[in-house]
């Protein structure tokens, strides 16, 4: 891990960091064509993906557009994007003028999806994990595209095996999980059909100071609560090496469309990750069940072998979490739900 700092002081800090291209990046924008439009760009992830494409592209002298489309719940949210260097476009995807409206750039990134709530809103769950994955992939049909999607698509494998791989055949269970497969099946989809070049992004998961499997875990540590060790043992990477393996995912795009596992390399189990915080937080951690045989797991060794392991370990990702918890930094306050093993979330 080279200049990363012991402590993150602020926000500020915090999104350079995660938007902070490596070198591997750079070069990788000075060879592609064409722009980049990043749709659902508003969410925990997209702004600083976009930024770190953004900032890849100064780094390597080269000008390409950038658009980020949403419908973008704050202006904020908009103005930090565009001074960034990224245009902003405001609307409903799922309308279908409108995202046939929009510019059809030569590389796009799909980060539009829908879990929180899913449970309670199951018809919206499959319009935008589902129907709207359709529509991109014959909107965008001569575009090369990153689509995110998820781990859950994968059963509960046992915590010795190291977890699932690409090959694995997917066994999704509850409608999140299910709709996501749907979102995976249409882009596969499109690019059988149209000879669309496509990378599938399976993710478990994805952290940071503000949000994430970590701060679900500290946050139960601080604030007394007792920790659930049923789904004991998990995987997450930290977002800024996220960032680096998807927007270079995209020169591996193909036709039929590529899956790709993205996670850290340390299968990690809830009862040390809480006990680690305590010790860093001094405070004595309560736990409550037993930790299940099965977890949800994602071996992401083919993405090491592509572009190299993670650049932060999970070790230094705790400690900025239990400092930044500690000085009562602002959260996102999403859990992640990341204990439920039924798929309905």
């Amino acid at each position: 891990m080279l200049n990363y700092p012991e402590k993150i002081e602020n926000e500020e800090q915090l999104d350079e960091l995660l938007s902070r291209p490596g070198r591997e990046t750079i070069e990788m924008f000075s060879r592609i064509d064409g722009d980049l439009i990043f749709l659902g760009v508003a969410g925990k992830i997209g702004k600083s993906l976009a930024a770190m494409a953004k900032r890849a592209c100064d780094e390597a002298g080269i000008k390409k557009r950038i658009i980020g489309v949403s419908t973008f719940e704050s202006n904020e949210q908009r103005e930090w994007l565009e001074k960034k260097g990224i245009e902003t476009i405001n609307g409903d995807l799922l309308d279908t003028r409108f995202t046939d409206s929009l510019p059809k750039a030569k590389n796009v990134f799909y980060l539009a999806g829908m879990k929180f709530g899913s449970i309670d809103n199951l018809s919206l769950t499959w319009a935008i994990n589902t129907y709207l994955p359709a529509i991109v992939a014959d909107s965008f049909k001569q575009s090369r595209i990153v689509a995110f999607s998820t781990g859950c698509v994968y059963p509960l494998v046992p915590v010795d095996s190291g977890g699932s791989k690409e090959t694995d055949m997917p066994e999704a269970i509850g409608e999140y999980a299910q709709s996501c497969l749907g979102r995976e099946r249409m882009f596969e989809f499109g690019s059988i059909r149209n000879k669309t070049k496509v990378t599938l992004i399976r993710l478990n998961y994805s952290v940071e100071m503000r949000y994430g499997v970590l701060v679900d875990i500290a946050l139960k540590v601080k604030n007394n609560q007792p920790v659930d060790l049923t789904m004991g043992h998990f995987n997450v990477i930290w977002q800024g090496d996220m960032n680096d393996y998807v927007l270079r995912s995209l020169e591996h795009a193909d036709s039929p469309a590529k899956i790709l596992n993205i996670t850290g390399p340390e299968i990690l189990t809830v009862k040390d990750v809480a006990e680690e915080f305590g010790n860093l937080m001094g405070v004595k951690v309560a736990f409550s069940g037993r930790e299940a045989p099965t977890a949800l797991l994602n071996n992401s060794r083919h993405a090491f072998e592509l572009f190299g392991e993670p650049k932060v370990p999970v070790k230094q990702v705790i400690k900025w979490i239990a400092e930044w918890l500690a000085q009562d930094k602002s959260i996102l306050g999403k859990p992640t739900h990341f204990e439920v093993r039924d798929g309905k979330y």
